[in-house]
């Protein structure tokens, strides 16, 4: 985190540079992308439950809310919150399956991630997992740390498996969520075709972050800081993947300007992007509980008028 208390100062310090409208580019096509991911999320959602009217406003609503607070919440906690306000506005949906939904949602990801990955590593531009930035190389260094955590997760899915044989009903609920998968043709159409057009914006939005910081803007640039943003949220130990994400950007788009221009965008960036992310997602989480405290006052009230029709 040292890095990235160092990175904010040096913003405040190049607070007067920055270009504002390839910045307010840069965040419409941020909110561009989440638009496109809620589509794909709502696809998979109706495909799980073709049974249920699934509307794009509340899977829209909650898939921000849960992205404003994983701006400011390690540990993926923004997750639960999609899940709990989709559960809340369709009270047939388990949390089981949503919860498998997400699973799909983030396939695309995980192949177009694994893919940078692995060209960023021909480039030779990967720092090393000891660097002081990688905040999770501890992971890497200590044997047993290392092996703690690889066991923890293979009981985890051991345990997961022999409950998902054991119980039918799991087994069923978990299937649901992945019923998209079944269909290959509509899953290319309804889910990986919204998300391919999601990272292509992704890209582009970076690519007027750099300009709004004065780093070289080259879509080869924008594609390096998208392989950082991906490894500063591998494990997801900070909010956003805060002080990791500065000591990589600085690593990886080493000369292509100055330090202090490098830490000044990638703060930058982070500092918009949580900013933005947390107020949509507020204005998300107030409007769904609104909609929720309103439709339960009508609920009632209708509830009372039966009642007295029929005394």
């Amino acid at each position: 985190m040292a890095e990235f208390f160092h990175a904010l100062r040096v913003f405040f310090d190049q607070l007067a540079s920055v270009g504002w409208t390839a910045l307010a580019i840069a965040l419409g096509l941020h909110f561009i992308r989440l638009l496109l991911r809620t589509v794909a999320w709502r696809n998979i959602l109706r495909a799980a439950y073709p049974e249920e009217r699934v509307r794009w406003v509340p899977v829209f609503g909650a898939y921000v809310a849960g992205v404003g607070v994983n701006s400011i919440v390690p540990g993926r906690g923004g997750d639960l919150v999609k899940l709990y306000l989709v559960r809340r506005r369709f009270a047939d949906m388990t949390y089981t399956t949503l919860a498998s939904t997400l699973v799909v949602e983030t396939l695309i990801d995980f192949l177009l991630a694994t893919a940078f990955f692995l060209w960023a590593l021909s480039q030779g531009v990967v720092p090393s997992v000891h660097t002081p930035s990688f905040d999770w190389g501890w992971l890497f260094r200590d044997g047993k740390a290392a092996a703690t955590v690889v066991a923890l997760l293979t009981l985890l899915a051991i345990w997961l498996s022999w409950r998902a044989s054991r119980s039918g009903d799991l087994k069923r609920r978990l299937g649901r969520g992945v019923a998209i998968l079944r269909d290959r043709r509509r899953y290319a159409r309804e889910v990986a075709s919204w998300q391919l057009a999601s990272w292509v914006v992704r890209i582009a939005s970076l690519y007027w972050f750099l300009r709004a910081f004065h780093v070289h803007a080259t879509v080869h640039n924008a594609l390096l800081a998208q392989v950082v943003d991906s490894l500063s949220t591998l494990l997801p130990f900070s909010p956003g993947g805060a002080g990791t994400k500065q000591g990589f950007l600085v690593a990886i788009l080493h000369g292509q300007a100055s330090t202090s221009r490098l830490l000044a965008f990638s703060i930058g960036m982070y500092v918009a992007v949580t900013l933005f992310n947390v107020a949509i997602g507020a204005g998300a989480i107030f409007a769904a509980l609104r909609t929720l405290r309103l439709r339960e006052i009508l609920g009632r009230a209708k509830a009372a008028e039966s009642e007295h029709r029929a005394g």
